[in-house]
């Protein structure tokens, strides 16, 4: 788990050095999904829940509340979605849709704490957020259909057990 709480990590750091590629600086590529997308379709949902969580741990401790607030609401609800995804539709939506629609749940979850914190007004980002959401997902859901093969090999030659 530590390994993979630190990929999430390093991941999401990264992200912090990319320029904004919207008008709202908090839009981000969402590559630390990546994480959690591997830790849900080999693992099992409790390990993503635990990245999801330790993701919004270190949003608190790196960029404070509303950071955390906006990362655990987006987190979970993705996380849920992709649950139920792998669980019943992982064939129906194949790994890049898989990645769009976690990319738009995580967005509408940070959209709803945003609305909460800052009130109504955040409404009128819907449509840039589902436009940024599909492209991040679409960017991730590619990442991860490359990156699956190694982030396996990998996970077999540690001394995890894993589902097949």
């Amino acid at each position: 788990m530590g390994m993979f709480c630190a990929l999430a990590m390093g991941l999401s750091f990264l992200e912090s050095l990319i320029p904004p590629i919207a008008p709202v600086p908090a839009v981000k590529p969402g590559f630390s999904n990546i994480v959690t997308m591997f830790c849900v379709s080999s693992l099992g949902a409790p390990y993503g829940l635990a990245v999801t969580l330790f993701k919004a741990f270190f949003a608190l401790i790196t960029r404070g509340s509303t950071a955390f607030f906006m990362s655990l609401a987006g987190g979970l609800l993705s996380l849920l979605v992709m649950v139920i995804i792998f669980k019943r539709f992982k064939n129906t939506f194949g790994y890049i849709g898989i990645g769009i629609l976690c990319a738009l749940f995580h967005n509408i979850g940070q959209l709803a704490v945003s609305v909460v914190i800052l009130g109504e007004a955040m409404l009128t980002l819907t449509p840039l957020l589902l436009l940024t959401g599909l492209v991040a997902g679409i960017v991730t859901g590619t990442v991860f259909k490359y990156t699956l093969p190694v982030l396996s090999k990998a996970l077999k030659t540690n001394t995890i057990t894993h589902k097949e």
